[in-house]
């Protein structure tokens, strides 16, 4: 039996007529017809003053079955719909205000959400020799979007070009960037006397800073800057990458 039939058989059993029902729950009597048929179904403060009216409780009209509008309420619900139908009307009132007030900000969460821009982070595209990063920071590139596939901590992105960090970033593959500090085993986007080059950094203790390629068959690639070279070395920031160890440091 399903909740109008029982909720039909309630009120008949009664004696209460659908026009009364009607007035006693502030709706039309085709209303309570289309209850009692299943073609629609009570709104939830229809449905509080609907057990009152029928003095009966909301699992003997649900029975642990689906509804029109939903499952049988829960024991904490009924519950809930206890403590509810203990108050005064004064507090109904009070816990309906409250409730709407909560709904209402769940909704202007949920619009606010909808309507807030994408992230996007700039896509460096000037190409690049072999083993070099593909941006001049400066030029031109492009905005894409902040997906499910780019890392959330990403700043920035920038194409490869070569093979001097195969297999680990492929020729012509899309890194991401952030400016976190570099640490021994990072690899980075750097810029060396000009140059952009993406490389795995390493520092040793008495300052030599060596740029390597993932690629240890491009290790001619590779570059030692010391402290007394007067070469410059600039870090835009660590690739986003699961590493391998250093070169003879596994």
């Amino acid at each position: 039996m399903s909740f109008g039939e029982r909720m039909r058989a309630r009120r008949e059993e009664l004696g209460v007529s659908r026009t009364q029902l009607a007035q006693r729950l502030g709706v039309s009597p085709s209303a309570i017809g289309n209850y009692e048929t299943g073609v629609s179904f009570p709104k939830e403060e229809v449905m509080l003053r609907l057990f009152d009216c029928l003095q009966t409780e909301p699992n003997v009209l649900f029975q642990d079955s689906f509804s029109a509008g939903g499952q049988v309420l829960s024991q904490s619900e009924r519950a809930l719909l206890k403590q509810y139908r203990g108050l005064s009307p004064t507090g109904r009132e009070t816990v309906r205000s409250v409730v709407e007030a909560l709904c209402a900000y769940r909704d202007e969460v949920e619009q606010s959400r909808e309507r807030q821009e994408p992230r996007v982070i700039p896509l460096y595209r000037c190409p690049a020799a072999a083993g070099y990063a593909a941006p001049v920071f400066g030029e031109d590139f492009d905005y894409i979007e902040v997906t499910d596939q780019v890392p959330a901590a990403a700043e920035f992105a920038v194409r490869i070009q070569g093979d001097s960090m195969t297999p680990y970033i492929a020729d012509g593959s899309q890194v991401y960037v952030n400016r976190d500090p570099m640490k021994n085993g990072d690899v980075g986007i750097f810029c060396v006397d000009g140059d952009m080059l993406c490389k795995q950094y390493y520092k040793d203790p008495f300052g030599n800073v060596y740029l390597f390629s993932l690629n240890r068959a491009r290790a001619d690639a590779d570059v030692l800057l010391t402290p007394a070279s007067g070469r410059s070395l600039v870090s835009f920031g660590r690739v986003i990458l699961h590493a391998p160890p250093l070169p003879g440091k596994a």
